[in-house]
């Protein structure tokens, strides 16, 4: 046996050939890695923070989000799920307005000429535009994107019905029918309240509940027509029939989304959103005419009012009154236009045997005849 002094002494030898015999094998590319790591270690902590700092929240996750939670609730609307009021309050909390005047001033950008044909083209596939009804069909004269959105009709292009009460745009119908009760139905099985949606009534006498005070004959009822404008459809709106508008009333809202699925899903949608409410008469009584406004659709023109500014700083819950002294409006003139799509909503007085001449999910165009009865009117 080896004394214990003669081992110790041969320790320093043995113990690196050891190591080097256990060491388990590294590729080389890791060995170079971990080299470069060490090398530079103020790269490796940014690339590891890159996506955790505060401009990161608003330019990767807070799209990225928004992306993945629309998707979602398309879904969700394919298979008829009941959205929970948390997840509303979630959606709501999205910078809608923000990024819809980022989209606005983007839209308003002049294009180079040489790039219109493709950016309008690309577009014109994608919403499937009808350019053959625009007034100019020539794709280089629009200098911007919400030149194009705005584009006028050639005339005759939309035949004006001769009854009383015609579609103020083209569109789909969400909803048409009696509104008879103060909660309305926005789509089928989802509602919005009557006085939320037009405010107080400041422009009669009050008499009794919020229904009645609309109401100049007793014996009628209050009649609705909701109408979708998709992003492809001509977004200027006409007046629907002749009457006189007496009060308009700005609620600073919401811009949240409007299509038809996002309305089966959000109870009170109209109502939240930022709109710009006309009431007045025409020959059955009570009239009103409601411009909402929606997601990267921030601004609501109406010719006859330039004081109308929408989509401003400030609060949500403000509210914007204006008499205008019985302005009046003849079936088929101009009234407004939107940036992109949007919803325009009919509520009036007419008699109970009213009846539209359309359904819900069917496609209107300016012009034409709101109802059968309305036919018989005209006579």
């Amino acid at each position: 046996m080896f004394p214990a002094t003669r081992i110790r002494s041969c320790l320093p030898v043995i113990n690196p050939i050891i190591k080097q015999r256990l060491r388990p094998h590294r590729p080389f590319r890791q060995t170079t890695a971990t080299l470069t790591q060490t090398k530079n270690p103020v790269q490796t902590q940014l690339q590891r923070t890159k996506w955790m700092n505060f401009r990161a929240i608003f330019t990767r996750w807070m799209p990225l989000g928004s992306v993945m939670y629309v998707s979602w609730c398309y879904i969700r609307a394919s298979i008829n799920y009941e959205i929970s009021k948390v997840e509303i309050k979630f959606y709501e909390m999205f910078p809608f307005r923000i990024t819809s005047r980022i989209w606005g001033k983007l839209a308003a950008c002049e294009l180079p000429v040489s790039l219109r044909g493709l950016v309008y083209g690309t577009y014109i596939r994608m919403f499937n535009v009808n350019l053959s009804d625009a007034a100019i069909t020539d794709l280089t004269s629009y200098k911007s994107l919400s030149a194009f959105f705005t584009r006028p009709l050639r005339d005759g292009a939309r035949y004006i019905s001769p009854v009383p009460c015609v579609s103020p745009c083209d569109g789909v119908v969400l909803n048409c029918g009696p509104a008879d009760t103060e909660k309305i139905e926005q789509v089928k099985g989802v509602t919005y309240s009557l006085e939320e949606f037009l405010g107080e009534n400041k422009w009669s006498e009050t008499n009794g509940s919020y229904y009645n005070s609309l109401l100049k004959n007793k014996d009628n009822i209050l009649h609705q027509c909701i109408i979708y404008l998709a992003p492809g459809d001509y977004h200027r709106f006409h007046s629907p029939c002749d009457w006189k508008a007496s009060f308009r009333r700005h609620f600073c809202g919401k811009l949240l989304s409007v299509n038809p699925w996002m309305a089966r899903l959000i109870p009170g949608l109209f109502a939240i959103n930022e709109r710009a409410v006309y009431v007045g008469e025409w020959q059955h009584g009570f009239f009103s005419m409601t411009a909402v406004g929606a997601t990267n659709v921030g601004s609501i023109e109406i010719y006859s009012d330039p004081e109308l500014r929408t989509n401003t700083k400030g609060k949500r819950t403000r509210i914007n009154e204006t008499d205008l002294s019985n302005v009046s409006y003849k079936k088929g003139e101009l009234f407004g236009q939107f940036n992109m799509g949007s919803t325009i909503i009919l509520l009036f007085e007419a008699p109970k045997d009213f009846k539209f001449e359309f359904a819900s999910g069917e496609r209107v165009l300016v012009g034409q005849a709101l109802s059968a009865a309305a036919k018989e009117f005209a006579r």
